[in-house]
Order: C-alpha cells, then structure tokens, then sequence
C-alpha cells in the first residue's frame, strides 16, 4: 500500500505505509507488544483451564494447534518486548543524563526539590564537578557514602546517590553541612 502527498508545487511523493508510520513512538509499539502479549497470554491460559478440550476426538487437533500457535507468539512477542523495553530504558537514560542539575534534583527528590536545590547550592553551587578535598559532587558527599550509596559523573546519579543518602537519615539534612532552612 502507498500514501500519496501532493506538495505546494504540484508534485507527488510516494511513501510506503511503513514508511510514513516509522515516526510512531517506541513507547506506543512497546504498549501494542504488550497488548499482543496479553491477548496470546489469555489463549494460553483458556487451554490450561481446559485440558479436557486439548484431548477431544472432535476438536483436540485444533485445541492443540491453537495453544501452540499462541505459545509460539507470545514468546516472540515476549523477545520482541525485552528488546523494546531495553530501548526505551536507554532513551530515558539519554534524556536524564542530560538534565541539568536544578532539573535532575527535582526529579528525584520531587517533594523536597526546593530542600534539596538549596542544600546543593550551598554545598557546590549547582556543580557536578565541585570537589572539597575527598567531598565531590553536587551534594559534596564524602568518599565512604559515595561507596555506600553510589555516585555519576551526571547531575541525575549524584542526586538519585544523595537521595538515597537523604532516606536513610530519616529525611532530614542533619548529613549536610548546609541546612535548606537557612537558604530557602
């Protein structure tokens, strides 16, 4: 099947469907995987319910030929899903290493962005590269919590380590130096 597009100055340019729909979202061909899926999921677990219909005289041929048919689709749908996911992972981990700091501290800390922002103001000026002796980062955390609870050289892993670091204080800045309260 081909789109026909007519331009501005009369000329015709022909597509192929695939062609014209390549523009559609990974995340909207990882839902239409995940709604075959589900669907050949479905038709499995019918015949599993039924295993009286699987060794029918009259209709175990189809019952059989049927469930392995969905069998077979739902582990390549369940390939196809894997590699899909993995995309998408990997774009979402493009798009956060590229946040900046501000924007990184708010999406992890979320109802503490304005705390959080504060205290990495204070602490390194909004830098991912400050360092103070063995402290680094935006949140200038010490060598041994850096172990502890991780570390990046982006804005989103020094903020997702230090919001880890800020959990298990019990949510508050007492690890901090720097209070928000005092720069809010």
């Amino acid at each position: 099947m081909q789109d026909v597009a007519i331009g501005a100055n009369g000329t015709t340019n022909t597509k192929t469907t695939r062609q014209a729909g390549s523009a559609v979202t990974l995340e909207h061909r990882l839902s239409t995987r995940l709604d075959a899926a589900r669907k050949h999921r479905g038709t499995v677990r019918f015949f599993e319910a039924r295993p009286w219909l699987l060794r029918s005289e009259k209709r175990g041929r189809w019952a059989r030929t049927t469930l392995r048919e969905a069998e077979q689709r739902l582990a390549r749908a369940a390939r196809r899903i894997a590699v899909l996911r993995r995309s998408v992972d990997r774009g979402e981990a493009r798009r956060l290493a590229k946040l900046p700091p501000k924007a990184a501290i708010c999406d992890v800390f979320r109802r503490y962005c304005g705390q959080a922002v504060a205290v990495a103001r204070c602490e390194s000026r909004l830098d991912t590269g400050a360092q103070n002796g063995q402290y680094r980062g935006l949140f200038q955390m010490g060598s041994y919590e850096r172990r502890l609870f991780g570390h990046g050289a982006t804005a989103h892993a020094q903020s997702r380590a230090a919001h880890r670091y800020f959990v298990r204080s019990g949510r508050d800045w007492s690890p901090w130096s720097c209070k928000p309260w005092r720069w809010e």
